[in-house]
């Protein structure tokens, strides 16, 4: 079934004709010229993508034959995106809670926001900080230099004792320098002299100590997953389409079943937005981010950039940028797959 529909459309995207006029602006979608222009400079800007021709035989006539899609390899993956769901930050609802009433767009086009582990550590150490400060009789928080200032203070009892500690240890330390004076000034060298130092040094270089080393480094690399991504150009949709292989952690380079690689994927889109199947150039079932809503998207996120530079002195977004505002769209899909695009995009798809 998924064979057939995969045919099915391949001959739909055929039978489409090409686009010949820009409508980059008015529609967010790309010509193949738009398209190959917006992937030389995502190659440029960002060296670890490369074009790719792919089997002479699966080539598409309108894209040039040495730039069928656009690659990238061995992307690394570190968490799931499964076990950090439970971490979401929706970025209007801090808008909210921070009293800015929903006026920042920028969450708007981004669903979600996945903390990472180090931010999620700092998040849990700030509430245990929350949860155990001290407070004064009126309810507020101590300051720390008033809290130590009550934790240094003391009864008078208390500081006669510690002057009358002090002045004893003052007669020490004298007592022990007069000592100290009688001594020979220099140590014999010859109390440190040591035969076995060969055998000393033998016995560290050993196979077994060396051995033991090498495990220990070995269990401190990281084992991730990676993923290979591509992007080819959607006729029929007129705009780019990505595509996901994962290979498991275990350095086998064991290809990741549909369901693994839909553990990378926020739960909204598995299945539905993300589903499985056959990459067009490359052999073997991929996951793949469907393009339907892409134009619509990207026509919203173009027109509110190209309203915010025109409030200042920047010109608004050219077919070059494009790439760099998908690629930015879709890792609110993906957010653990740490793929690079480099530039820092900001944009709304308020309409």
């Amino acid at each position: 079934m998924p064979s057939l529909l995969s045919n099915l459309k391949s001959a739909r995207e055929y039978l489409t004709p090409t686009l010949k006029s820009s409508a980059f602006l008015t529609r967010g979608v790309l010509t193949p010229e738009e398209f190959v222009k917006a992937g030389d400079e995502l190659v440029y800007k960002c060296p670890t993508w490369t074009w790719e021709g792919g089997d002479p035989s699966k080539r598409k006539a309108h894209l040039p034959p040495d730039k069928q899609f656009l690659m990238t390899r061995n992307v690394p993956c570190t968490e799931r995106v499964s076990s950090l769901e439970n971490v979401v930050a929706v970025s209007h609802s801090e808008g909210a809670a921070d009293g800015g009433g929903g006026d920042d767009d920028d969450g708007d086009w981004l669903v979600s926001q996945v903390l990472s582990a180090e931010e999620k550590k700092k998040h849990d150490e700030k509430e245990m900080e929350d949860e155990f400060d001290i407070l004064d009789d009126e309810g507020e928080v101590v300051a720390e230099k008033k809290l130590a200032a009550m934790t240094l203070g003391g009864d008078d009892a208390g500081d006669e004792a510690g002057k009358e500690s002090n002045t004893k240890s003052d007669a020490d330390v004298a007592a022990a320098a007069t000592d100290d004076a009688d001594d020979d000034e220099y140590a014999d060298m010859d109390d440190f002299e040591d035969d076995d130092i060969m055998e000393d040094e033998a016995a560290v270089t050993s196979p077994a100590v060396a051995a033991d080393a090498t495990t220990s480094t070995n269990d401190d690399i990281l084992k991730v997953r990676t993923y290979d991504l591509s992007i080819t150009y959607d006729k029929y949709y007129q705009t780019p389409r990505i595509w996901l292989m994962g290979y498991a952690d275990d350095g086998s380079s064991r290809p990741l079943t549909g369901d693994e690689m839909m553990q990378d994927v926020i739960s909204d889109y598995a299945h539905r937005t993300v589903t499985i199947e056959n990459h067009p150039h490359v052999h073997g079932p991929h996951a793949s981010i469907h393009p339907c809503q892409h134009g619509a998207v990207m026509k919203t996120i173009v027109r509110n950039l190209t309203k915010d530079q025109a409030e200042g002195e920047e010109s608004g977004p050219t077919v070059e940028v494009y790439l760099f505002i998908f690629l930015k769209f879709v890792s609110s899909m993906i957010p653990t797959i740490s793929y690079d695009f480099t530039m820092d995009v900001s944009a709304s798809t308020k309409k």
